[in-house]
């Protein structure tokens, strides 16, 4: 061995770490690599496996001689043992060429160290976990108009096989939803799911891009694999205006290629998502990539506008169920938070409770949560969708081509908030 070039070398010591390492107790295969290791200067490695030989059969001679040899001692003497049926007659080789027989035949002594990982494991490391969702639509208080629209859409044909085959009506195409941040798009996906008894497969960005070629793509192929693999499924995809932005106001090659490769999961030739609903959530759809909105993929919308009176209601009651009240009135906080989104409503209770915390803290005598905290946090909590209102406002102004003249009628009843 030591007349071999060092990358031959190498390679050979590579590949008999790997193949130790997928054997570990295969004494005869870790001996003959501690006796390459010796012989080319790697002792203090050599010396590891040899003691994992000694531990295992004390009586080896071959490990006490190599043991010494690695240790610093003499080189081993001959010895009467047989030769073992690894070892090969060196021959003298000329030092202007290389004995590349004697190299394949030392190459071709090694069994293929690749393990093959199982089915299961393939599975449970590429695959995108789904959940079962506990909400349903009777969980979701107010939107009637928002949950008659889900119905009409799509919950009415997975819930009716026979009545969807007799009218030829396919499961196949998405529903976006929009609307401003934090008026329960995210709540409405999981509630439909539940209604469906479906598996919930929520995705965001961060769980598609990737900083290497290609990768955002492959992960984008794996989680509607494993849509697939669990239908009837809800596939829920966050944020779509950041997935599937325009391409054209993109320069980054990667998202542009990412685009496409949605495109290609939702209807591309091959691909099967039958029994697979892909719901989507943005707050800016006029963001969104027009091919996105085609039929076969977002062909339909869904507006989810801020709480109603009776969704409000339905909301501070969900806070404050678990909190110590008293004298809340239910209908004066619904009548003063007109405009308040679902998370504005959940920041007012926070803030009251933690008026009340504090007053507690400093009397060192627990009280309940009262109208005066929610009156003084009132005075400090304000809606937060006026940005994301003059935005719409000339979407619907300069930009409308018939497809949000549902928000044009609500900006125009309600006014600027």
């Amino acid at each position: 061995m030591t007349g071999y070039p060092s990358i031959v070398n190498e390679r050979l010591l590579g590949s008999l770490r790997a193949a130790v390492e997928a054997a570990p107790n295969d004494r005869v295969l870790r001996l003959h690599l501690a006796e390459l290791l010796v012989a080319s200067g790697a002792g203090p490695e050599a010396i590891g496996h040899l003691a994992a030989v000694l531990a295992a059969d004390p009586s080896s001679v071959d490990a006490q001689q190599l043991m010494a040899q690695a240790l610093g001692g003499d080189a081993p003497g001959p010895t009467t043992a047989a030769p073992s049926a690894r070892e090969t007659p060196t021959v003298a080789a000329d030092p202007g060429s290389f004995d590349w027989a004697s190299a394949e035949a030392e190459l071709d002594e090694l069994a293929p160290v690749h393990v093959e990982a199982s089915a299961d494991e393939r599975a449970a490391a590429a695959a995108f976990p789904t959940e079962t969702s506990p909400v349903t639509l009777a969980d979701v208080g107010g939107l009637q108009e928002v949950k008659d629209r889900l119905f009409a859409s799509f919950l009415a044909p997975m819930a009716n096989p026979e009545l969807r085959k007799l009218y030829g009506k396919s499961l196949r195409g998405g529903l976006l939803l929009f609307g401003p941040p934090g008026c329960g798009k995210t709540y409405l996906a999981k509630a439909v799911a539940g209604e469906l008894g479906a598996a919930f497969l929520h995705i965001s960005l961060s769980d598609v891009l990737d900083m290497y070629v290609g990768q955002s793509e492959r992960n984008l192929h794996e989680i509607f694999e494993s849509a697939r693999a669990s239908v009837p499924c809800v596939l829920f995809i966050d944020e779509l205006d950041a997935l599937g932005q325009k391409r054209s106001l993109t320069r980054n090659s990667g998202m542009r290629t990412t685009v496409n490769q949605l495109l290609t999961e939702l209807d591309g030739v091959g691909t099967d998502n039958e029994g697979v609903f892909v719901l989507a959530a943005t707050n800016h759809p006029w963001d969104v990539d027009p091919a996105l909105r085609r039929p076969g993929r977002f062909d339909r919308t869904l507006l989810v506008l801020p709480p109603d009176p009776e969704a409000r209601a339905a909301i501070f009651t969900t806070h404050l169920r678990d909190r110590p009240v008293s004298g809340i009135d239910v209908r004066e906080l619904v009548k003063k938070t007109d405009g308040f989104s679902g998370a504005d409503i959940a920041h007012l209770c926070e803030s009251a409770a933690e008026a009340a915390l504090l007053d507690s803290a400093r009397t060192g005598v627990a009280r309940p949560i009262a109208m005066a905290d929610f009156r003084a946090a009132l005075g400090t909590v304000r809606p937060s969708i006026g940005p994301w209102m003059d935005t719409a406002r000339n979407v619907v102004l300069y930009a409308n081509n018939g497809e949000y003249d549902e928000l044009g009628k609500y900006l125009r009843k309600y006014g600027r908030r």
